[in-house]
């Protein structure tokens, strides 16, 4: 009789060797663009006093992957993940180092740092095709939902030290200086990034042929439900949810009168209880039950805190609402890859995830979306603003999962 192997565990990843690499260089990259959004939302609101400026630039950084994510997803198949993760990462390095030559010679305006983020925003397009899916397949497959789980968490606990970093450096070191240090880091990435060891059949691409499969991408996300209720859910946390980061500068200077540093300590509030949440799905697995509605009911915390921000007596109060509202952020964000990779074939697994991209990248609409509202409401009244139109898309996205359900069950 032949005897089963134990599943793999958790430790099991720390011996992975090109896992470990990916997830550096995931954690260096994710934490430049965390340090950088603070650090150019900070600049902008002291040059213009906008809040509508700062979330023009801040959406900058995402713009281009409503409209290259997919297509991201086909190239991230067709040539190499390992190549497109080290130019993507060189090509940030070079935006970086122009801010800080920029700022160094008196030249730097917001228009400039907003088409700098514009340059780095084409890189995280291929965040999710091409990084995010050779982390899940550098380990064995009973591995790949904890290597997710703690590839999130990293990229969570990026999103707290970078609004950290981001406060600090900029009240200490100034633009010039921050964005010098997120180019050095940058260009360390990529150099970790050339140690892992990949190997993937590339083919020749054209225009015609990328569009065609990008649209069998989108077919199949339409008659996968799993998939489509990622996609729609990924478009409302984007919308309304996760655009409150533009809002976070003018509420700590404006509305609690706190220093930047302590502004970075509120923006780092929610991804600290991403992290935390992270952390117990990386030991402990996943929610139980079906991951769909897991995911959904993660999008509600986070709405509901969104939502009871105004009641907060005062600046702690609202950090540790925010904290709250990340538990619930990491439940999405882990959910929304496992069941992206998990429910995709394999040959169309990037596409899938392009895709993803392309519905992350309407967090420039949120933000532009949360701008106008913080203008006309003020940056702390926008925030349950947000939280309905949020509820009104959950709920919408709910009832066609459940109706999708039940023609499942009955066909």
């Amino acid at each position: 009789m032949q005897l089963q192997r134990p599943p793999p565990q958790p430790a099991s990843l720390f011996t992975a060797r090109d896992f470990l690499l990916l997830w550096g260089v995931g954690a260096m990259g994710n934490a430049v663009r965390w340090l950088e959004v603070l650090t150019a939302g900070l600049y902008t609101f002291h040059v213009t006093g906008s809040g509508l400026m700062v979330a023009v630039v801040t959406a900058g950084r995402s713009l281009p992957m409503i409209l290259l994510g997919g297509y991201a997803g086909v190239l991230s198949e067709a040539l190499d993940r390992k190549r497109i993760l080290i130019g993507g990462l060189l090509i940030m390095s070079a935006a970086s180092a122009s801010v800080a030559v920029l700022s160094a010679t008196g030249l730097l305006t917001p228009w400039l740092m907003l088409a700098a983020g514009i340059a780095t925003g084409t890189v995280y397009g291929t965040e999710m095709p091409a990084r995010r899916r050779m982390v899940a397949e550098s380990v064995p497959p009973p591995l790949a939902p904890r290597a997710v789980a703690m590839d999130s968490m990293t990229g969570a606990m990026t999103r707290v030290a970078g609004p950290l970093l981001g406060g600090v450096a900029y009240e200490v070191l100034g633009v010039t200086a921050s964005f010098a240090i997120t180019a050095a880091c940058c260009l360390l990435a990529s150099g970790v990034a050339t140690r892992v060891r990949w190997s993937q059949v590339t083919r020749t691409l054209s225009l015609g042929s990328a569009t065609r499969e990008l649209a069998e991408g989108i077919s199949v996300v339409r008659h996968t439900p799993a998939l489509l209720t990622v996609m729609l859910s990924t478009v409302a946390v984007n919308l309304f949810g996760f655009s409150y980061t533009s809002l976070m500068a003018p509420a700590g200077e404006h509305v609690f009168h706190v220093s930047p540093s302590l502004v970075g300590v509120l923006a780092a509030s929610e991804p600290a209880g991403a992290s935390l949440g992270a952390v117990m799905m990386a030991t402990f697995g996943l929610p139980r039950g079906d991951p769909v509605w897991n995911m959904l009911g993660g999008v509600a915390v986070l709405l509901s805190m969104l939502a009871l921000m105004p009641l907060a007596p005062g600046y702690w109060a609202a950090c540790a609402l925010m904290l709250l509202a990340g538990l619930g952020m990491s439940v999405f964000a882990n959910l929304q890859t496992v069941i992206g990779l998990g429910h995709s074939p394999a040959a169309v697994r990037s596409r899938v995830m392009g895709i993803v991209s392309t519905c992350i990248g309407t967090w420039p609409i949120g933000m532009l979306l949360a701008g106008s509202l913080a203008d006309q409401l003020g940056p702390l009244m926008a925030l349950p603003a947000l939280a309905v139109g949020g509820f009104i898309a959950l709920a919408a996205i709910a009832a066609l999962y459940a109706r999708q359900r039940v023609v499942d069950r009955v066909t």
